[in-house]
């Protein structure tokens, strides 16, 4: 199966839509993933749980996270990691990062609506949080579907199997 190149990557994580499922370990030892809204900023994948969410309190006692993103139609791209989050803001400092919340938020909602959700749930508070793309403690796979031209046999990749 095809991997995507750096610039089909980079590509593919900046068009709007697409939602991190991010997973997380709950505090009984039982695997919690929840889809979140992101964007990458520079070589960050960066997304904002709130306060009294379970992921924040997961993250803030084990910061290794799963994360994928992909879609739905041909062709099939994903893009899956492993990493360490970066705790760049813990809740409460939402001001300092407010623009690049209402970044995020444009990527999901119209531009209007947008600002009316972050200036809705200002009472929220939330964590920037950020997995870097290219550190040592991060693991980044992709693949895609073959498209017109390329071999489609061999599709399934060796990962999938035992």
């Amino acid at each position: 199966m095809p991997k995507l190149t750096d610039d089909e990557i980079t590509a593919f994580l900046d068009e709007p839509g697409h939602l991190a499922r991010i997973a997380t370990v709950d505090d009984d030892g039982m695997p919690r993933v929840l889809p979140l809204w992101f964007v990458v900023d520079g070589r960050r994948l960066c997304f904002t749980p709130r306060k009294p969410a379970v992921i924040w309190g997961n993250i803030e006692r084990d910061p290794r996270v799963g994360i994928t993103i992909d879609e739905e139609a041909a062709p099939y791209r994903k893009v899956v990691l492993q990493g360490v989050v970066e705790i760049v803001h813990p809740p409460g400092e939402d001001d300092q990062w407010q623009p690049l919340y209402r970044t995020i938020a444009k990527r999901y909602v119209p531009e209007e609506a947008a600002d009316a959700y972050v200036d809705g749930t200002a009472d929220q508070p939330r964590a920037l949080c950020a997995v870097h793309l290219d550190a040592p403690t991060t693991r980044l796979q992709t693949w895609r579907m073959p498209v017109s031209g390329e071999d489609p046999r061999g599709i399934w990749a060796a990962r999938y199997y035992v």
